[in-house]
């Protein structure tokens, strides 16, 4: 498989911060060119400053880690502190970070690499809600074509939401972005509901992370120890989903998921299902796909992949 070269947009959150890891510790597959950061789970003050804790906890001081957008594009933003607590990295004690934030915008990170990189060589991965990157589409209509792929975590279909009862949080969190950029153009792949529910990170698998010893492996066993608890009164599961790294995890190993390539349309104006990712799974609708939609996972193949990785770092 060619080195893909990505930028990660991310809210960090813990199972951001896996996600970032997993990237991380996988340079013979992935390049990371930057890390961008976007308010979502907590304000953007907090999620830039956990983006650089989470790249000194893989030994990456070096990494640059740009802070992007700190609201939707028109409405008041909405965080996830009673999932994530409330610096969204609850659980470990990490200690503050010394790598410096990069000067200028996300945004223009995000262009700028865009540009200068050959066209179709930067693939974008985002965590967190679209922000960053529709308003990078809408200041640079020109890096739509550029774009290798956009690989994304949110929203749902058969799981319908987990933040009001038809949307999924990262869309529901600025839908007009989502809906930009699933009309962009660029090539989709979606990690919905559908599938992350499906990465369960159960006692067992949890104690094969703790049990590498490392300061990474046991920051997330101690992650997912306090993540956990909100799915378990939720959904009464076996432990907790860890949605975001299902991005990190395609890159590296596609041959774990399986999807349709479906049309998927945002719900803007609706009160009632605003944010809500309709999608054609059935192919009912006649409109054209715009993304590779997944559904399905090799959970035992995805801890195999993570644990091995993590033990890297």
């Amino acid at each position: 498989m060619p080195l893909r070269k990505i930028i990660i947009d991310t809210d960090p959150g813990q199972d951001d911060a896996v996600a970032i890891l997993l990237a991380l510790a996988s340079p013979d597959e992935i390049e990371v060119l930057g890390i961008t950061a976007v308010a979502g789970n907590v304000p953007l003050a907090l999620t830039q400053k956990n983006a650089r804790m989470v790249c000194e906890l893989a030994g990456r001081p070096d990494m640059r880690v740009f802070a992007g957008c700190d609201a939707p594009l028109r409405r008041k933003l909405i965080t996830a502190e009673h999932v994530h607590g409330k610096t969204g990295l609850d659980g470990p004690t990490l200690p503050d970070p010394t790598m410096p934030l990069c000067d200028g915008h996300a945004v223009d990170f995000l262009v700028d690499t865009l540009r200068t990189e050959p066209a179709g060589s930067v693939t974008l991965c985002a965590l967190g809600p679209l922000t960053n990157i529709a308003t990078a589409l809408q200041k640079a209509p020109d890096i739509a074509p550029r774009i290798a792929q956009i690989v994304l975590m949110g929203g749902a279909y058969f799981e319908v939401g987990n933040i009001t009862p038809t949307a999924e949080f990262n869309i529901y969190v600025d839908p007009e972005a989502a809906e930009q950029v699933f009309a962009c153009g660029a090539p989709l792949t979606v990690m919905p509901l559908d599938v992350t529910h499906k990465a369960l990170v159960t006692a067992e698998r949890n104690a094969a992370i703790r049990a590498l010893g490392t300061p990474a492996g046991l920051a997330v066993a101690q992650m997912t120890d306090f993540f956990e608890r909100f799915d378990r009164e939720k959904y009464g599961s076996d432990g907790a989903p860890l949605h975001d790294p299902c991005v990190t995890a395609w890159l590296i190993r596609p041959d774990l998921f399986a999807g349709r390539h479906i049309n998927v349309e945002i719900e803007t104006a609706s009160d009632l299902t605003l944010g809500m990712t309709v999608a054609d799974w059935w192919r009912v609708s006649g409109r054209a796909p715009n993304a590779t939609f997944m559904g399905d996972l090799d959970a035992d193949g995805f801890f195999a992949l993570l644990t091995e990785r993590l033990g890297r770092l």
